[in-house]
Parts: C-alpha cells; sequence; structure tokens
C-alpha cells in the first residue's frame, strides 16, 4: 500500500500540485475483472478545494486519470452497512455509482475520511447513510477528550503528593541541620525544636495572610473581569467565524467563476488564433488561383507567374491541420478547391511539356558536311534550354504527383532517343567516310578486303616501307585521329545531357529515385571481369542507377552503332586492332583524370564494353596469328636458318611495341607477346619430327639463339622468362650438335673408348679391361694407328667445312660452334688419355698427337678460314 500511495503522489499528483488524503481500491459492483483507485486529494494551494479522481492503471504499469469530480458535487454517500458489514458503498454525484471494496478496512477509512472532509471543507452538506460509525464519531471523540483530561488530572494531584525537593529546599534542610547540629543527635529534642519554628512561622503567615486580605479580594474582582471579558471575546469570535463561514463560501464560489471566466477567455483567443491560422494559410490570392487555372506557358513571365502559383498552391496544401478541421464545410470546400486547381495545373503542364518532348524528337538532323578537322556532333543546348525554365515545375510535381511524375522520364527518353539515333547514325557514318575517303576503292571493297595469310604475310606484317608502308601509316594515323575525335565529340554530347537529365528529374537526390523509373528498361552489357582493367569499367550491376539507365535508353542505339564503327576501324588495317585498344585504354584514362569524368558514367561504362570488344577482336586476331604459326609449315627446300615463325614474331614485336610506345597500359599486349612467344617455341620444337636435309639441332639452336638475341635487345619485361628459357635451350641444341658432330673425326677411336668405359661400368675391373678380347692392347694400337696427326688434322678442315656450309651467316654462330667443338674435342682427348693411363698402364701406348698438336690444328684452321 506504502507502494501504491508513493507512486501516485510521485507520478500523479505532486506534478498537478494535489495532495493525496486516502485511496480505496475498488470495481464497479458486478465487474470485478475491471479495478480501479479512487483518490481524495486536496489541492496544495489556498483556496483548497477537495476532489475524488478516478485513477486506472495501464499495461505498462502507469497511471492515469480517468475521471475527477469536485467533492463539492457530491451529494450522498451509501456506507450500506446497517446490518451486516458489506463492501459495497453508493457515491451520488450527478448519478450513482455503485463501487465495492477489496477491502473492509480501506472502505471504512475512505468513507471516515469523506467525513472529516465534509465537516471541515463542505460545511457538512453531504448525506450519509447506512453508516454507523459517522454518526458517533463526534460523541466518541469528545468522550474520548473528557477521559484524557479526568486521567491527567488525577495523576497530576497523584504527583503532588509525591512531589520531589527542589535543590535549594534540599540545601536549606542541610543548612537547618548543620544549625542544629547538637540537638540532631537528642531526636526528640531536635523534633520539638522543629514544631515550635514551625508554629512560628504559620503564626507569622496567618498575619500575612490577615494584612493581604484586602488585596485578595482585589485580586479576585479582577479575575472575575477577566473571566467575564474572556467570554465576551468568545462570544465575538463565534460570531465571527459564523460570518466567515460564509464568506468563504462565497470566495469559493467567486473563485470557481474566474476559473471559468479565464477558461472562456483562453479558449476565445485559441479559438481566433485557430481562426487565424486558417485563414491565413488556406487562402490563395486570386492571381494565383486564375494563373493555375489558366495553365498558360507560351512566355517566360507567364512561366515564372505559373510556379509561384504553384509553390503557393503547394503551401497551401501542405499546411498540416487537424482532422477535425477538415470536417468544416469551409475548409472542406477551400481544400477541394486546391485539389482541383492541382489536377487541372498538373494535366495542363503534363501536356505541355509531353509536346515539347515531341517537338524535339521530330527535329531534322542537320547536316554533317564539315571537314574532318571540324568533325563534331551535334549539340542539344538549345533543347536543354529550352526546357530548363520548367525546372522548378517538374520538381513541383514530383512532390505533388509522383506518380505522374514517373512517367515523364520515360516519355522524354522515347522521343529524344529517336532525335539521338539519327544524330548519332549521321555523325558515326560521317566518321566511316572520313576515315576510309582516303583509300583506293570505294567503303565497300575496303571492307571487304580480304584478310587471310598467305603469301601476302611478309608485307602485312613487314614495318611500313615504301609506297605501301606510307599509305598504311596514313590509314593508322587516321585510324587513331578519328577514333580520338569520335570519343572527344561524344564525352561532352553524354556528359551534358546526364547532367541535364540530373537536374531536370531530379534523379541525384537519393534512393527514393529508384522507384521512380524502376519500371524504365535496362540495357543489358557485357560484365567488366579483368582486374586490369580502368576503374571506370565496374560490373554493369554497380552502375544500375536511374541516371545510368535513363541515358541508355536515350542513348539506345549508341552502343551498337559504336561497335559498328570499330569494326570498321579493325578492317581498315591488320594492326588497326592494336590501334583501337590503345586508343579506348587511354581515352578512358583521361575522361577519369578530367573534372568531368565522374559525371559521365554512363559514357565510361559503354566505352568499358566497347574496351572489352576490342580486346575481343585484339585476342581473335592474335589467336588467328598463334594458330598460322604453330600450323605453319616448312619449306621442303630449307637448309637451315632463320624460320618465318621467328620472323613473324620479330616483326609483330617491333610493331606492337612501336603502337603501345605511348600507351599507359599494357597488360593485354603482355598477354599477347607470351602466347606469341609460346607458338614461336611450338613451332620451333615442331622441327624434331620434320624430315629437314640439315641437323635439326643446328636449326633448332641458330633460332633460340636469334630468338634470345632479339629479346635481349628488345628488353621486354614480360618475356624475361621466355628469354631465359631460349637460352637454355639454344645451349641445349648445341651441346647435341657438337657432340653428335664431333664424333666424326675420330669415330672409330671415339667408338672403341666407349665400349671401355662399358666394360668398367659393368664392373670389370681397369687392370683387366686389356685382357678381353675386343679391348685388347693389340686393339687398342691398331686403332690409334688409324689416326695419325695429318688425318685429325684433315678431317677437323672437312668438318669446320661443313659446319661453315650449314650454318647461317646471319647470325654468325660459326665461331661460337667451333669454340665449342674444340674445348669438345680437348675433353674427350683428355678422356681418352685418362683411360688408357689407368686401364693401360705400362704398355707404352699413346695417340700420334698431343694437346699442342690439337691446339695447333684448331688454330691453324681458324686463321685460314678468316
Amino acid at each position: 500500500m506504502a507502494s501504491l500511495w508513493s507512486s501516485l503522489e510521485k507520478d500523479v499528483f505532486n506534478p498537478q500540485k494535489k495532495r493525496l488524503l486516502e485511496t480505496i481500491r475498488v470495481w464497479k459492483t458486478g465487474k470485478k475483472k475491471k479495478m480501479s483507485i479512487l483518490c481524495v486529494v486536496v489541492d496544495t494551494f489556498r483556496p483548497m478545494q477537495p476532489f475524488l479522481v478516478k485513477v486506472k492503471v495501464d499495461r505498462g504499469d502507469q497511471y492515469k486519470i480517468v475521471y475527477r469530480w469536485p467533492l463539492a458535487e457530491l451529494k450522498l454517500v451509501d456506507g450500506k452497512t446497517l446490518n451486516q458489514a458489506s463492501l459495497d458503498f453508493d457515491l451520488q454525484f450527478d448519478k450513482v455509482y455503485k463501487w465495492t471494496a477489496s477491502s473492509f478496512d480501506e472502505k471504512k477509512t475512505f468513507i471516515r475520511c469523506l467525513w472529516k472532509l465534509n465537516h471541515r471543507f463542505l460545511a457538512s452538506s453531504i448525506t450519509f447513510v447506512n453508516v454507523p460509525s459517522c454518526a458517533a464519531e463526534a460523541g466518541r471523540q469528545r468522550s474520548q477528550e473528557d477521559r484524557k483530561d479526568t486521567a491527567e488530572t488525577e495523576s497530576q494531584e497523584e504527583l503532588s503528593a509525591y512531589q520531589e525537593m527542589t535543590p535549594k529546599e534540599a540545601a536549606d534542610v542541610l543548612k537547618l541541620m548543620e544549625e542544629y547540629e547538637p540537638l540532631v543527635n537528642n531526636s526528640v529534642a531536635f523534633a520539638e525544636q522543629l514544631s515550635n519554628d514551625l508554629q512560628v512561622l504559620d503564626e507569622a503567615n496567618l498575619r500575612a495572610i490577615i494584612s493581604s486580605e484586602k488585596r485578595v479580594t482585589q485580586l479576585m474582582s479582577s479575575i472575575d473581569e477577566a473571566l467575564a471579558e474572556v467570554a465576551r471575546v468568545e462570544e465575538t469570535l463565534q460570531i465571527y467565524d459564523e460570518l466567515l463561514g460564509s464568506v468563504k463560501q462565497e470566495m469559493d464560489h467567486i473563485y470557481q467563476e474566474n476559473s471559468l471566466l479565464h477558461r472562456i477567455n483562453s479558449n476565445k483567443t485559441r479559438l481566433m488564433d485557430e481562426i487565424l491560422f486558417l485563414t491565413t494559410h488556406l487562402n490563395l490570392s486570386r492571381e494565383h488561383c486564375d494563373a493555375l487555372s489558366q495553365a498558360d506557358l507560351s512566355s517566360p513571365s507567364k512561366v515564372k507567374a505559373c510556379i509561384a502559383a504553384a509553390e503557393a498552391l503547394s503551401g497551401c496544401m501542405n499546411i498540416q491541420i487537424q482532422p477535425g478541421y477538415r470536417k468544416m464545410q469551409s475548409v472542406a470546400e477551400q481544400l477541394i478547391m486546391f485539389e482541383t486547381l492541382k489536377q487541372n495545373f498538373e494535366n495542363a503542364f503534363i501536356s505541355h511539356i509531353t509536346s515539347i518532348f515531341e517537338l524535339q524528337g521530330n527535329a531534322q538532323v542537320p547536316a554533317l558536311g564539315q571537314p574532318i578537322d571540324k568533325l563534331s556532333a551535334p549539340s542539344h543546348g538549345h533543347h536543354h534550354e529550352e526546357l530548363v525554365p520548367y525546372t522548378p515545375l517538374m520538381a513541383w510535381l514530383r512532390n505533388a504527383n509522383p506518380v505522374l511524375f514517373c512517367d515523364l522520364p520515360k516519355v522524354y527518353a522515347q522521343n529524344l532517343s529517336r532525335l539521338y539515333d539519327r544524330e548519332i547514325k549521321a555523325f558515326l557514318e560521317q566518321a566511316k567516310t572520313f576515315l576510309l575517303g582516303r583509300r583506293k576503292g570505294s567503303l565497300q571493297e575496303s571492307l571487304e578486303k580480304p584478310m587471310a595469310m598467305g603469301s601476302r604475310q611478309q608485307s602485312r606484317w613487314s614495318l611500313p616501307g615504301g609506297r605501301e608502308g606510307q599509305e598504311d601509316t596514313l590509314d593508322k594515323g587516321n585510324v587513331i585521329k578519328m577514333l580520338k575525335q569520335v570519343l572527344r565529340e561524344l564525352q561532352p554530347l553524354c556528359t551534358a545531357e546526364q547532367q541535364f537529365i540530373e537536374q531536370f528529374f531530379q534523379l541525384s537526390q537519393g534512393a527514393a529515385d529508384l522507384q521512380v523509373l524502376e519500371t524504365s528498361a535496362t540495357k543489358g552489357g557485357e560484365s567488366m571481369a579483368s582486374p586490369e582493367d580502368p576503374p571506370c569499367t565496374k560490373p554493369r550491376s554497380q552502375l544500375e542507377e536511374p541516371t545510368t539507365r535513363l541515358l541508355s535508353e536515350i542513348f539506345s542505339c549508341l552502343e551498337s552503332e559504336l561497335r559498328g564503327f570499330l569494326d570498321v576501324c579493325n578492317k581498315v588495317h591488320p594492326f588497326s586492332c592494336l590501334q583501337v585498344l590503345v586508343t579506348l585504354n587511354d581515352s578512358i584514362f583521361e575522361m577519369w583524370g578530367s573534372s568531368s569524368a565522374l559525371l559521365s558514367s554512363f559514357l565510361n561504362t559503354l566505352l568499358g564494353n566497347m574496351l572489352l570488344l576490342a580486346k575481343s577482336s585484339f585476342n581473335k586476331s592474335i589467336g588467328t596469328l598463334c594458330k598460322e604459326i604453330e600450323e605453319a609449315k616448312m619449306p621442303s627446300k630449307m637448309k637451315g636458318g632463320i624460320l618465318p615463325s621467328v620472323s613473324r614474331f620479330e616483326e609483330f614485336v617491333n610493331l606492337s611495341e612501336e603502337v603501345f610506345r605511348t600507351a599507359r597500359r599494357r597488360g593485354e599486349l603482355d598477354k599477347a607477346h607470351l602466347r606469341l612467344a609460346g607458338s614461336v617455341f611450338s613451332s620451333i620444337n615442331s622441327l624434331s619430327s620434320a624430315n629437314l636435309k640439315v641437323n635439326t639441332d643446328m636449326v633448332m639452336m641458330e633460332n633460340f639463339h636469334h630468338f634470345h638475341c632479339f629479346l635481349c635487345k628488345k628488353k621486354i619485361h614480360c618475356l624475361e622468362g621466355k628469354k631465359r628459357e631460349a637460352k637454355q635451350r639454344y645451349s641445349e641444341h648445341m651441346e647435341k650438335y657438337v657432340i653428335k658432330y664431333l664424333g666424326q673425326p675420330l669415330e672409330k677411336l671415339n667408338h672403341f673408348f666407349e665400349g671401355v668405359k662399358a666394360r668398367v661400368a659393368q664392373g670389370v675391373k681397369e687392370e683387366e679391361v686389356s685382357f678381353q678380347l675386343a679391348y685388347s692392347k693389340q686393339e687398342l694400337r691398331k686403332v690409334i694407328e688409324k689416326y695419325p696427326g695429318k688425318e685429325v688434322k684433315r678431317a677437323l678442315e672437312t668438318l669446320y667445312r661443313k659446319i661453315h656450309k650449314y650454318l647461317s651467316p646471319e647470325e654468325n654462330l660459326l665461331p661460337v660452334v667451333w669454340h665449342a667443338m674444340e674445348q669438345e674435342f680437348i675433353r674427350q682427348y683428355q678422356e681418352f688419355e685418362d683411360l688408357i693411363q689407368r686401364c693401360y698402364a705400362g704398355s707404352g701406348i699413346a695417340m700420334d698427337f698431343t694437346m699442342e698438336d690439337l691446339l695447333s690444328y684448331f688454330n691453324s684452321i681458324t686463321l685460314s678460314n678468316m
């Protein structure tokens, strides 16, 4: 109960400056489920008025005042406890409220509180029936007070009979006992002395009383007069109290009347404020009404008037008013008028702006006949300037009726796309004419020129030289210049259109714009999957914003037309795919480096798709070249030298490096170089199965050496691995070539010692090899006799002439191969001498020539052929 009391005081009554006197938990008789709390409260300020408050507990344990009655309006309290204890009781205000208390004690306490407030504040104006405890309340209080006074009197008499001595009396007694100390020992004498002194004092008191009798009489008369005066004052106070009681009731009545007057004035003030609010904010001037009803948009001044009227109408319609005001006839009529004006003006404005879209979409394409240096795309600045004054009205329509507004971007895209289709096709057709105009023959002949690699490969893949080379150089420069000019013209066209539609249709104001164009057509595109692509080539799904989708509808033909233009560029020259790839890469990087790059996300995405197309064409061309290199057949009369596939690779690398010299990215070129290098390696390796008239190892050695020297000269980073591999393969094939041809001068001697090494490897001891019949000392002497010094020199001269005949003079490998021959021959000689010393020790067998002889043979052969 204490918690309930404190919660009610803190949360409900203290904020209202009320003091809680009593509470009781009740429910309506017969409805126990809905329990409430009746509280008796009184004001904390004067004049204090008592109230009866009904409090209800919400779901969140929050107390809420349901109803409040002034206690002065209470007429009757029926306790219903005449014969037996009951929890029911009735309270009669303007009607009778029947309650049931939660306990009998709470009911008694609550009714007793009402009874006390009735006597204190309401002059017993409330009637109490069937409440016996209240009828006997006054008598019980008076009898309790009388009994209390009697008990206090008796207790005072008892205390007076046994009164304690004061300190002064105790000191006098001690002084007296000291004075009569000799008599104290004789108690009888001391008592007699005290008795005598007491008599003396009594006599003195009597004399004093008799002498002051006159004064006592005067004092008594004064007391009587004072009592009479007190009685008169009490009678006067009683009269004043009765008078003040009526005055209090009058003052309370005046206070209530003042409260009602104050409330009336407050209500009048609030009513006047609301009326002024409605009449001020729901009032649209006659000029604005006329401007909206006429919807004349034929001149700039009238457009400005319509803009001001539309904004004023929006201000009136967006005013927040209470729902009840809408039921008022005048307010409802005004709102209906506003809605009618809005709908009529919306229809008129949409019809007007749609007609402008249609006129712009049906406009004629101007003739494009300028020279190549002045080729330019058509400008839509005048179309945008015509529509810019209507931007505020578009913003108004977007806020006023989003459903109607969402159709306008579609209508604009449908009409302007027709105009852009005609302009872009004419612009790119003229660019194609300029691109192919300087070539011999017609446009159709230029496009249908055979592109197969056959007998013309040498001229097709060669560096530009002579008259045809000069023409090709002109064509390639023309491709670069024309493609860059086309891209430079398209960038401001797309950027200006994007900026206009973002401003005109408010497409950059947040995610809500996604709903405005959610039904717009989405143009599909290839995904940007290469991690090496420029930053603009992001996945298309990341750029699916309203602006990009709307631009895709407006420039619906741009991507297909650009594809056709790139196809023409690729067919101008076999290397045009390189030019197109480099130009597109550089253009995209330049766009991202410029200040307007971020505004043209649609063009960036489009160029990203074109870049993928250029990469596809480039990769397809590289694939074709790789296939031709790998499948190239060797000439039947080929006697060695550099293979055509190696020469073709060199020519392509030279030309591609020239094209990519200023390029910002070369990832695709590096991949192409690796692919072509692999194809060249495959082509060289295929020689091992070819039926050549010369030594295969020699041809492979020459080609790998040539490949390695070329890569060392170019210093291409991505081909470092291929360069090392070419060097390794060149060394391997030269070793095979040297070993194979070196066995020819000392063939039988070589076979003999190969057999000796085989016997030793099989487990025969070195000193026992000479006992083998086929490898005896006699057999060794016979073999050595066949190779005297002159014969060896003659065989080496024959070998030198043979090598010189088949080695290609361009590679200058003869000194290198001959030096390798010398080193290998010396190594074999030393190996033969070592085997003779180990296996034929003490036999005195030695070859007919020494190390110095061998060195002189090689030196003389080299000097004689210089």
